[in-house]
């Protein structure tokens, strides 16, 4: 019996008190009853608080109403005792038959457990959105990581999710790159403000050798060739490090699109209906200070020129006019100061922030190696690649690490740690339960044994090790649910750490598999149902965080 199915038998319950009379409500009885894992085994294998909400309501005693309750719910199917506690909590225990269930339902559902039924709701995920001018760096890493897991688990919940990641390849910063590849393609230092780092080199040489009369060109037209030939070759590189970071998006958005088309007047042309644009000093502002931001933002400047945050406007319209009800962007810790007018230039808009619009901030992560700070890197100068992040740390336990903590808080992180091979990394710990549970799935098979349904008898799975086990099985659809709910993928990782701690002890009391000459008995049907129901809720766990889940190790 899930949490999910004895909430309906609690509902049930009520409803049958109410229709016979035995309890007055003012309010409809509720449509789901929230039940949790008590802290204290001995008290059941559920406990919910709601005589104690409904108790006053219906002009009872809380504990009153929860022994008329308890009484009703005694003869309920897999229910095998609800007791009354303190002053109206009901600790419900699950028979071993019911419990035992919760193995078929996962082997049942596949891949698919742990996920919720469709909601309908279209969200775009907007994260990394890097300039197509330098290689990915450890800030970036941390939102593919983190942003990547948050689009799965919001899937997962059941909502149409669409990964996106804006290129910024207009302005200022692409035409000082270009002169910046021009000036290393003919030996020259690139300027002050241009980009400096050993890739501008490498970048150079691969233009010229793939196109050896670029640098015969007027300057004026040779600065905007090595612009776009090294533009489409920095976009590949971050293309092909992200899929191998098992990062994937779905839209690649340029931001030159915007202008190239006339989504920006579009933009503009609503606000002014709307009546959130004045004119002042000669340009044009929008009235972001209606809500909530420091100041109004320029849109378009005296000069002609459209800012920044013109494309930013006309870029959320656009993602709106493509049919999106939410639109997330997930940003680092150094955009702190553009939460506030994101949600104004939305609300100038619109829309109401925290329902089509939220942004998340992400925080800074050090890298140590030898106890000192990973800084400088040889091929991008003062950043730290995700390149060599992969190389050095390799993708699944820089995936897992990086998900496992919370965003909102600075992160410093170890490399021996997270490449030790031992059951101290969080990362081999889960791991290294999904192969010990195929390794125990292929042994069976050895002597002839599946994780059959058909014979399987779920009563037999009555020891407080397979409960604990079971239980743990039935939370993860709502360890899913609630990290899609609060934007926190960590809550997967933890949970699979659990999880994993359950299996050992499971594993360590209760033998799966027959020894010797000893034949298989339903006791070693039922457990071996168990372990393969079991690494498939890690499979589907990890999968989750974009992490592999290896069948040896």
């Amino acid at each position: 019996m899930t949490p999910e199915q004895l909430s309906d038998a609690i509902v049930a319950a009520l409803t049958s008190l109410v229709d016979a009379g035995r309890v007055t409500l003012p309010d409809p009885v509720p449509s789901q009853v929230r039940v949790e894992r008590p802290k204290v085994k001995e008290h059941g294998d559920y406990a919910t608080n709601i005589a104690m909400q409904l108790g006053k309501k219906a002009g009872m005693n809380p504990r009153e109403f929860a022994e008329l309750l308890a009484a009703e719910l005694a003869s309920t199917e897999g229910i095998s005792a609800a007791e009354v506690a303190g002053p109206g909590f009901l600790n419900i225990r699950v028979s071993a038959g019911a419990q035992g269930e919760i193995a078929r339902n996962v082997l049942e559902a596949g891949a698919a457990y742990g996920h919720g039924a469709p909601t309908g709701r279209s969200i775009n995920m907007e994260f990394i959105s890097a300039n197509p001018t330098g290689p990915l760096h450890l800030g970036h890493t941390r939102w593919a990581a983190v942003g990547d897991a948050i689009a799965r688990v919001m899937a997962a919940a059941g909502n149409e999710v669409t990964r996106e990641f804006y290129i910024n390849d207009r302005g200022n910063q692409m035409d000082k790159f270009g002169a910046s590849l021009m000036a290393r393609a003919h030996g020259e230092e690139p300027p002050e403000d241009g980009y400096h780092g050993a890739y501008v080199a490498d970048l150079a040489a691969r233009i010229v050798e793939a196109d050896p009369g670029i640098t015969s060109l007027p300057r004026d037209e040779q600065t905007i060739a090595f612009r776009e030939a090294g533009y489409a070759l920095q976009l590949a590189e971050h293309k092909s490090e992200l899929a191998e970071f098992n990062t994937h998006f779905d839209v690649w958005f340029s931001e030159r699109s915007l202008h190239e088309s006339d989504a920006v007047e579009r933009s503009l042309a609503r606000l002014r209906e709307q009546g959130r644009l004045f004119e002042a000093e000669g340009a044009t502002w929008m009235r972001t200070t209606d809500f909530g931001d420091d100041k109004d933002r320029v849109l378009l400047r005296g000069n002609g020129e459209l800012t920044y945050f013109a494309s930013d406007t006309a870029y959320y319209v656009d993602k709106r006019d493509r049919g999106f009800e939410t639109c997330i962007y997930l940003l680092g810790a150094d955009h702190h100061g553009y939460v506030g007018r994101l949600n104004a230039m939305a609300a100038c808009v619109g829309d109401t922030p925290g329902e089509q619009i939220e942004v998340l901030i992400g925080q800074l992560v050090k890298i140590l190696q030898n106890g000192q700070e990973l800084k400088l890197s040889k091929r991008a100068g003062t950043i730290v690649s995700l390149r060599e992040l992969i190389d050095l740390i390799g993708v699944d336990p820089l995936r897992y690490t990086l998900i496992r903590y919370p965003t909102d808080s600075p992160l410093t992180l170890d490399v021996a740690e997270m490449t030790r091979k031992s059951n101290d990394n969080p990362v081999y710990y889960v791991q290294y339960a999904h192969a010990r549970l195929s390794s125990i799935v292929r042994n069976a098979a050895d002597l002839g044994l599946t994780a059959d349904l058909e014979s399987f008898d779920p009563s037999q799975l009555s020891e407080e090790r397979s409960g604990a086990l079971l239980r743990a099985l039935a939370e993860f659809p709502r360890v899913v649910a609630r990290a899609a709910e609060l934007r926190e993928p960590h809550r997967v990782a933890r949970y699979l750490e659990e999880t994993a701690s359950t299996f050992h002890k499971f594993y360590d009391e209760c033998r799966v598999l027959p020894q010797g000459d000893e034949e298989p008995t339903d006791t070693h049907r039922a457990r071996l149902v168990l372990v393969a129901a079991t690494r498939q809720v890690l499979a589907n766990g990890l999968d989750l965080l974009g992490v592999s889940a290896p069948d040896r190790m």
